[in-house]
């Protein structure tokens, strides 16, 4: 069956994540109320004092490079990145109705920086190293008014003169000019700073309010101090001692200081007279972004936490903060929607369903933990980890309950397929007593669940690579595994030896029982999403999933009308389950989704990916919701 994407598209209700990676993208807006920052393709609007985002900005294909803010916030825009060989968008939005009104393409392969005008009129943009150009861009009509090479190297940063609307100033790898744009002769003009004998790579720079000084961040730890009225040269440069790992990021505070973040981690407050350090601050990750109004100052950092730093005292208060890395798994507690578990790099996070808050944190050093799941009775968190160990932790307090050692070999195995190894796939019996297990080994244990003894009570050789997903029964007298070896097994959980078996052409990533069990449903490398009959295993029916990239998870709804998908082509697909088609499509990851789960109540999906973000949508098709809204 030929797949048809449907124009429909999910609500999304809420995201959970910070692009940290992205540097200069978290913006405080000028009415001092809500902070702008990217997450995958989307950017988000959030109230300050609200951990809960609702409003996106919806319109990028790819990962967002860079964000910028006009002066009195009317406009956001952002640029992206995209393939090889392809031109990368500049999408420009208007904040009060969050429409999208101009799409820009000109740049290839990745837009690197973005600064509006003073008077909202002009927009300029620098393309990434593939294409290093300079252009300046007329805001009322979205076209080009002119552009040209930005220097022989490349171009990294740029910021329009505040008094000047014809002027602006760029910097790079051993390049800093002053541009003056002829708008009648659709021309601009380059003036290089003469720098002297420094030899420095340009990574963020700040004008001045009154436009006579910029101040420009260097890979080298330390700000330069320009001239930029007459003639275009040097001042002087600080702090003495240099900032660990170069500087990138630079603000202007109200009262003309200047607030720097290094990527070593460190905030500082340099004097605008002497550049010399008034206060600083050491936080978790490389300051990638820091942001001030009046006395509030925010910075974001690359492993995706957003603080506060109070202007006087210069003390942090972390505000947010989520995975950095790839999500691996999430969880749901048994008929409990108002919270889920999600795990990932080093950790595993608890997290308030409504309010989007973290409640738990539990972290393992160097290792990576793969599959998560609750005990039905609410108990435990069980969770499968990289180095071969099943490790289960109370739910509220994050204890460790007991640890399963050599669950699954992570070495001497013949073949490995996939990024994980160790522990690939849990499951927990619906009675609490057993626990069914996969790992890289291509082997399937039943352990036995006690009181203070967690006994093997079988291990079942028969798949020939990783297993990737476990499914039981709700009499657990069977479960269903899938694997990278082109095959899923259904198990006989009583005699524990191969009750049925399912073949394609295909590394199998996810398996489902139907509602009633009287059906299976599954999806892998081949694009497809197979039914199969749950007694006799044959194939059903068989439906086209994506038009590009393997399918890595499927979820059914807990009414069985529909389920969702999603995988390398980064859309998150909802599926009728009578008729096979898609109802509607979430659009919003901007790396490979690697699963996706239904809240127990149905109401809502959550899904996660790459790109360390969590995306909660609302269930219902867009179709159902306007039938139920119309009189």
């Amino acid at each position: 069956m030929e797949l048809r994407i449907s124009d429909n598209h999910l609500e999304l209700q809420s995201v959970i994540g910070f692009g940290g990676q992205v540097t200069g993208a978290l913006h405080i807006h000028p009415d001092g109320e809500n902070l702008i920052y990217p997450l995958g393709s989307c950017l988000i609007i959030r109230n300050i004092g609200n951990p809960r985002a609702d409003k996106f900005l919806l319109g990028h294909t790819d990962r967002v490079s860079c964000v910028t803010v006009s002066k009195s916030g009317k406009y956001v825009a952002s640029g992206q990145i995209t393939h090889m060989g392809f031109q990368a968008d500049i999408c420009v939005f208007e904040y009060a109705t969050l429409k999208l009104l101009h799409r820009m393409t000109l740049h290839k392969v990745k837009v690197q920086a973005l600064c509006f005008s003073s008077d909202e009129k002009f927009l300029g943009s620098l393309g990434g190293q593939d294409d290093n150009t300079l252009v300046v861009w007329d805001m009322s009509t979205g076209r080009p008014l002119c552009g040209g090479p930005a220097s022989s190297d490349l171009s990294l940063c740029i910021s329009f003169f505040n008094q000047n609307s014809q002027q602006l100033i760029t910097g790079g790898h051993g390049n800093l000019r002053v541009w003056d744009i002829d708008f009648v002769n659709r021309k601009i003009n380059p003036t290089d700073v003469h720098l002297g004998n420094l030899q420095r790579v340009c990574r963020t720079v700040v004008v001045a309010d009154s436009d006579n000084y910029a101040y420009v961040g260097t890979t080298s730890g330390d700000v330069l101090c320009v001239q930029l009225q007459g003639a275009k040269i040097y001042k002087f440069a600080g702090p003495t001692k240099p900032l660990a790992q170069g500087i990138l990021c630079t603000c202007l505070t109200s009262s003309g200081d200047l607030l720097v973040g290094s990527g070593g981690a460190q905030v500082a407050l340099l004097s605008k007279k002497d550049l010399k350090v008034t206060k600083t601050v050491s936080l978790a990750g490389m300051i990638t972004s820091v942001a001030a109004h009046g006395d509030h100052y925010f910075v974001g950092t690359s492993k995706s936490n957003v603080y506060y730093l109070n202007a006087k005292t210069f003390k942090e208060e972390l505000r947010q903060t989520c995975h950095y890395e790839r999500i691996n798994d999430i969880a749901f507690p048994r008929g409990y929607s108002e919270l889920f578990a999600t795990c990932s790099n080093h950790d595993i996070r608890v997290w308030n369903a409504k309010t989007a808050q973290e409640l738990l944190r539990i972290q393992v050093q160097n290792l990576e933990c793969n599959c998560i799941s609750f005990a039905p009775n609410g108990k435990s968190i069980v969770s499968g980890w990289s180095d071969g160990k099943i490790r289960a932790f109370g739910p509220q307090t994050g204890k460790l309950l007991y640890v399963i050692n050599d669950a699954h070999k992570t070495q001497g195995m013949k073949r490995i397929s996939g990024p994980l190894g160790g522990v690939t796939a849990l499951a927990v019996s619906n009675d609490n007593t057993r626990l069914v297990s996969g790992g890289a080994d291509s082997q399937v244990r039943v352990w036995k669940l006690g009181t203070e003894s967690h006994k093997m009570e079988a291990s079942m050789k028969e798949h020939k690579a990783t297993v990737n997903d476990i499914t039981l029964r709700d009499n657990d007298s069977q479960c269903a595994t899938a694997s990278d070896d082109g095959s899923c097994i259904v198990w006989d959980l009583s005699r524990f030896v191969r009750s049925n078996i399912m073949y394609a052409q295909t590394y199998f990533k996810a398996i489902s029982y139907f509602t009633d069990e009287s059906q299976i449903l599954t999806t892998g490398s081949d694009r497809k999403v197979t039914y199969w009959d749950a007694y006799e295993c044959s194939a059903i029916r068989e439906l086209e999933g994506a038009k590009a990239g393997e399918i890595n998870t499927l979820a059914i709804s807990p009414s069985g009308d529909n389920f969702v998908t999603g995988g390398v082509d980064k859309i998150l697909k909802l599926w009728d389950y009578c008729e096979g088609v898609v109802d509607a499509v979430g659009l919003g990851h901007s790396g490979n989704i690697t699963k996706a789960r239904y809240s127990p109540d149905g109401t809502m999906i959550v899904s996660v990916g790459d790109e360390g973000g969590i995306f909660i949508w609302n269930a219902d098709p867009p179709s159902k919701q306007d039938l139920t809204e119309s009189p």
